[in-house]
């Protein structure tokens, strides 16, 4: 298990009583959030790796780094066996739409899916009240009919806004690219210099289903994400250009 909300995370702790009912559970988070960190990984300097007791719960540990990093360390050295399932969650916050590119929780998934250990990211929407417990239920249902799970990607899992009510159902959707209306907000600082603070409002309209907007309509959203970004009806386009006369003399 990992996320990026840290490991005292509520959501974590949601989770993980749910999981230990599947098997042995090994924690490995970042030692504080690191929401938004996306795939960034450390190397200029060496991680610093504690075992500590979460609130009496469980014990796991706590990494100075990404939850990229986290995973790695994991695979590599923290658990000698192989590793069965990557569970990258409960995020605070919806990771649907352009998000999943920010996302350090996703990250983690899919830096699983990088080292062939099959992976699941779980997140949902944020409001004032976040009730992870209950989020975590219908995750672990999710996850029973995912079982046994394969190293071909990673399942993107978003519980809607759980203060509406019961989700509306279950809808297997794409990853919307067509991103939030987000603005910046001029502000003042301590120092009287202008800051921007980034903020953001409803997702762009579209015309089919996807993550986001089944999102916000009420229903659970599953999307399989995949690890290659290579276009490949643009690369059949550039394999047509003459490229040798770029050499020519």
């Amino acid at each position: 298990m990992t996320n990026d909300d840290g490991i005292f995370a509520p959501g974590l702790a949601a989770i993980y009583p749910e999981l230990v009912k599947f098997g042995e559970v090994t924690v490995v988070a970042p030692a504080d959030s690191r929401s938004g960190a996306s795939h960034s990984v450390t190397f200029a300097q060496p991680l610093v790796c504690n075992k500590v007791n979460i609130n009496g719960q469980f014990a796991g540990f706590s990494v100075q780094g990404s939850p990229a990093d986290c995973v790695k360390l994991a695979v590599m050295k923290l658990h000698p066996e192989p590793i069965d399932l990557l569970v990258a969650g409960i995020n605070n916050g919806a990771n649907a739409g352009i998000n999943v590119y920010y996302s350090g929780t996703v990250a983690a998934a899919m830096e699983a899916a990088f080292l062939k250990v099959p992976s699941v990211a779980m997140s949902l929407a944020a409001e004032d009240n976040m009730d992870f417990e209950r989020a975590a239920k219908y995750c672990v249902k999710i996850l029973k009919k995912l079982m046994p799970a394969k190293s071909d990607g990673v399942i993107n899992i978003n519980i809607p806004r759980l203060s509406k009510g019961e989700p509306k159902g279950i809808r297997i959707v794409p990853q919307s690219s067509k991103g939030f209306d987000e603005y910046y907000i001029p502000q003042k600082n301590e120092q009287g210099r202008t800051v921007f603070q980034l903020a953001g409002g409803p997702h762009r309209s579209e015309q089919k289903p996807t993550d986001t907007t089944s999102l916000a309509e009420g229903f659970i959203t599953i999307t399989a994400l995949a690890p290659g970004m290579t276009n490949y009806e643009k690369t059949r386009e550039l394999a047509q250009i003459q490229w040798q006369s770029v050499f020519a003399q």
